[in-house]
């Protein structure tokens, strides 16, 4: 009778482990998708939002003051891009829309794939910072010693608190692990316009 009473312990405490393993699974494959989804609605991590044209239109802008947004980029180490922002900075109206442009040049004989991914400081205006245009949102596939110029449209939001009165946009390359295919014409990424 101990050793039934023994085995039945036994088996809820290995089905009590079994869950334990599926649940840190779950958690540890839920993590990622969880904290971009708690850093794009906080901010946090220089996480900047996504506003369509539309929507950016409809905004008040707040024509008593001018936040100054500054540029800075930077490629991976070992991807053999050159990238830089056509001005190093400008002064917006926030609820106005402004467009500025970037340059990316592969300096390779070799078709390269490459994803932009942006921050912005301080952490706090990141919440007030959205693209309605941005390079980043897709791959950019550059030919051999291509040059490349893209826009970047934005808008500062005009609830930005008061006392920021400047912010930096930050852009750094990496190299994809897209394949390249045969066909040129079909990897193409072109900005819109």
């Amino acid at each position: 009778m101990a050793t039934e009473t023994q085995q039945r312990a036994t088996r809820r405490l290995v089905s009590r482990l079994a869950l334990v393993v599926v649940a840190m699974f779950g958690f540890g494959y839920l993590l990622v998708p969880l904290y971009d989804v708690f850093c794009e609605v906080t901010g946090m991590n220089g996480k900047t939002g996504r506003l369509s044209a539309a929507e950016a239109d409809q905004m008040t802008a707040d024509t008593s003051r001018l936040v100054t947004v500054e540029f800075v980029t930077s490629v991976n180490s070992g991807f053999p891009w050159n990238f830089k922002p056509m001005v190093s900075r400008v002064e917006v109206v926030p609820g106005k829309q402004m467009e500025v442009m970037f340059e990316v040049t592969n300096r390779t004989s070799d078709t390269a794939i490459g994803q932009a991914v942006p921050s912005v400081a301080p952490n706090e205006a990141a919440r007030y910072f959205s693209k309605t245009e941005c390079f980043c949102f897709t791959e950019q596939r550059l030919a051999p010693n291509e040059t490349r110029q893209m826009p970047v449209r934005f808008i500062v939001d005009p609830r930005l608190p008061k006392n920021i009165e400047s912010l930096t946009l930050g852009y750094t390359f990496f190299r994809s692990t897209a394949q390249v295919s045969a066909s040129p014409a079909q990897n193409a990424t072109k900005p819109e316009s």
